[in-house]
């Protein structure tokens, strides 16, 4: 028996598979697109390897597609058949648990494996890592934060993968509004590993929560060889480069940002990159910035996926992409078969998608439906019930804001002006630089007749995007 650089045994696993082990935890920190053909060579060297199949079951699960879930799901079932589970490591037997939980769709038995096995192995990468963007996509905002945090006692700051669990725990302090100690933290991560885009894509988190546009803009700049090619994040982090221009009003950029980064013709359909595509445009779409072409473009990549009940926080992006595109009748269509999926599916143990598609996904798709037909006030019914509960459909603070503004939009527009103002501000209180929140209080001010207010309001909002933010 093998073990890790770590001292975790490791069951069947040659020299050869441990070394390939080795490489595959180092893409999966740094987000390399090789880690699939890393894990391949990791089980073709050792087709028993319990990590090895663990490894690539995580994979299947992480990426949110129905598809890949299911093919990891195929050849895990076939190798846990005939496996001799006696013979394994307690942590062995335990990310078999877990893996297993997940792609049976009950995520919070995988997630409380994960935690288990971080507590009794706290340098175990794989737990660590997986366990962290389990929490993401569940959006446990504390686990997030401490899963990592709880570990990193245990870890000599001499270690290289050190700065990448940095990076990490950057991502789960900003989501929980520790947005200095986070930036401080990510900072440190990328002086040890200036190209850990995930470190990278943390800090530009913590500028966009605090509406600081224009430092976002200037971080991502000054490391563009890091993070805009060449990884699974380069989406993704150009997705935040594109919300940082919005924020300055020049959409020309934006859509340059789009077409040459965020969605195009030589773009896969992969589900991540088209959440990305959808909410950017969303945002659009909310200002009365028409997209046609670019939106039907993202609603045919979602009509070949056609997914069906597997992640509640996909759905609402391909319902996006519907309404954005005109085709109300396929949305109508999506959520018609979640109602279905629901109604046959019972309410006890079941998978973790039950309960985000019935208490946060559907009501948000049914908004979106509703914007597109522009009964907004139908619109506010179904958000402001939930607009606290968001998070339990998965994503981060910046991704959920789409759903956010789309509750504002629609309270002002239905003359929910009492609502409207509260919305306002909660925003402003906690981002008082945002030419958004600014213009919309403008807005506000003027369906209300206070053309001063309004006019105050929309200044502010002009000097902000101007980059003059010191001189207001």
């Amino acid at each position: 028996m093998t073990a890790d650089r770590h001292g975790h045994a490791m069951t069947d696993t040659g020299a050869e598979a441990l070394g390939h082990y080795e490489q595959a935890l180092d893409d999966l920190l740094f987000f390399r697109p090789r880690i699939e053909e890393t894990s391949g060579a990791l089980l073709a060297a050792a087709p028993c390897s319990p990590i090895g199949h663990a490894l690539a079951a995580y994979l299947g699960v992480l990426g949110t597609e129905e598809q890949g879930a299911a093919a990891a799901r195929k050849t895990f079932t076939a190798f846990r058949a005939g496996l001799d589970t006696a013979r394994l490591t307690p942590r062995e037997r335990m990310h078999l648990a877990a893996a297993g939980a997940w792609l049976d769709g009950d995520w919070r038995t995988a997630g409380r494996v994960l935690g288990e096995i971080a507590v009794a192995h706290p340098r175990d990468l794989l737990a660590l890592f997986a366990g962290h963007h389990h929490d993401f996509l569940t959006g446990d905002g504390l686990r997030l934060r401490d899963r990592v945090g709880g570990a990193l006692d245990a870890w000599d700051e001499d270690d290289p993968h050190y700065g990448p669990l940095l990076g990490m725990y950057t991502f789960g302090l900003e989501e929980n509004g520790h947005y200095e100690h986070a930036e401080q933290t990510g900072l440190a991560a990328l002086e040890r590993h200036p190209h850990d885009v995930w470190g990278i894509h943390g800090v530009a988190h913590t500028y966009e929560m605090r509406g600081r546009f224009l430092d976002g803009a200037r971080f991502l700049d000054a490391r563009t060889d890091a993070w805009s090619e060449g990884t699974l994040l380069t989406v993704h982090n150009w997705w935040h480069y594109a919300l940082y221009t919005l924020e300055t009003g020049d959409t020309t950029r934006v859509l340059d940002i789009y077409d040459a980064a965020v969605h195009h013709e030589d773009s896969g359909d992969v589900a991540m990159e088209l959440i990305d595509a959808a909410a950017l445009l969303w945002r659009l779409y909310l200002a009365d910035d028409d997209q046609g072409a670019r939106w039907a473009a993202v609603a045919d990549a979602w009509e070949r996926r056609d997914d069906g009940p597997h992640y509640a926080f996909n759905d609402a992006h391909a319902v996006m992409a519907y309404v954005g595109a005109g085709r109300p009748a396929r949305a109508e269509h999506l959520i018609a078969d979640r109602e279905r999926w629901l109604a046959a599916t019972p309410a006890g143990p079941a998978p973790a998608n039950r309960a985000m598609t019935a208490d946060v996904g559907l009501p948000v798709c049914r908004a979106l439906v509703a914007y597109g037909r522009r009964d907004f006030a139908a619109v506010t019914d179904l958000l402001l019930p939930i607009r606290h509960r968001l998070h339990d459909f998965g994503g981060s603070h910046a991704q959920r804001d789409a759903v956010q503004r789309t509750l504002v939009e629609a309270a002002l527009r239905a003359g929910r002006h009492d609502l409207a103002g509260t919305l306002l501000s909660e925003r402003s209180r906690l981002r008082p630089i945002s030419p958004y929140n600014w213009s919309a209080k403008a807005r506000l001010a003027e369906r209300t007749g206070d053309p001063e207010r309004a006019a105050a309001a929309r200044e502010r909002a002009r000097v902000q995007a101007a980059g003059r933010v010191g001189t207001v």
